[in-house]
């Protein structure tokens, strides 16, 4: 499954982006998604996920309050909200299933945060 990743771009701190994640295909709505971000010369790193139905939902530390997960089964797509952006949220950024990832990355989107 190639997952489709878009909405990233150049935006200065404290601007907003919404990002989207979509596998053509394959239908969402029974999988736990996360998002994941890597920055340059790090480790890929878990930002937020969401259960089957939206109700729960889960973020790192450093995005709480800022960013938002949510999905549209819908649509088969989830979302990443990204709010008062932060130079340090400058990083590549992917989706997948969680626990574990069990499809390929793919490239995810470039979201760069200028101070």
């Amino acid at each position: 499954v190639q997952l489709v990743v878009s909405g990233g771009g150049l935006v200065q701190a404290g601007g907003s982006l919404r990002l989207s994640c979509s596998a053509p295909g394959r239908t969402f709505s029974s999988y736990l998604i996360g998002w994941f971000r890597q920055a340059p010369g790090k480790e890929r790193e878990f930002v937020a996920s969401i259960n089957c139905n939206g109700e729960r939902t889960y973020y790192e530390d450093a995005v709480k309050g800022r960013f938002t997960i949510s999905r549209s089964n819908a649509n088969n797509t989830v979302y990443l909200q990204m709010n008062s952006v932060k130079p340090e949220d400058t990083a590549v950024y992917y989706c997948n299933s969680r626990p574990e990832p069990l499809w390929s990355w793919g490239q995810g989107t470039q979201v760069t945060v200028s101070s």
